[in-house]
C-alpha cells in the first residue's frame, strides 16, 4: 500500500532539508531538472519526487522547454513562515539587548581590574 501524502503546506515542505537546498538554488533563477540534478548530487528520481512535492504546495512552478522541465522558485507560499518566525523578532531582539547588558558589564569589571 503507498504511504498517504503528509506535505500539505509550505510549512512541512520546507521541513525536509533538501526541499530547502532546491528552494536555495531556485532563489538565483531557472533551473532545468537535470542541473538540480548534479548540482545536489542525487538522484534523478528523487529530486523529481521533491520538486513534486514543492510543486503541489506551490513553491515551484515548471514549464517545458524542449526535452526539458525547467523549474521556478514562487516565493509567495513562504510568507506565513516569513510571519510567523517574524512573530519572535521581538523576543529575540529583548535577549539580545539582554545578553549585550551582561557583556557591556563584563567588559566593565574587566577594565576595573
Amino acid at each position: 500500500m503507498a504511504r498517504a501524502a503528509t506535505t500539505t503546506d509550505a510549512f512541512n515542505a520546507v521541513a525536509e532539508p533538501r526541499r530547502r537546498q532546491i528552494l536555495d538554488l531556485l532563489v538565483g533563477g531557472e533551473r532545468a531538472v537535470n542541473d538540480l540534478v548534479d548540482l545536489l548530487d542525487l538522484a534523478q528520481p528523487l529530486v523529481s519526487k521533491h520538486l513534486r512535492v514543492l510543486r503541489e504546495v506551490g513553491l515551484v512552478d515548471v514549464r517545458d522547454s524542449g526535452r526539458h522541465r525547467v523549474y521556478r522558485l514562487n516565493a509567495a507560499p513562504l510568507k506565513p513562515i516569513h510571519d510567523w518566525v517574524k512573530s519572535y523578532e521581538r523576543s529575540w531582539e529583548e535577549r539580545f539587548r539582554a545578553l549585550d547588558d551582561v557583556l557591556e558589564e563584563l567588559k566593565a569589571e574587566e577594565n576595573d581590574r
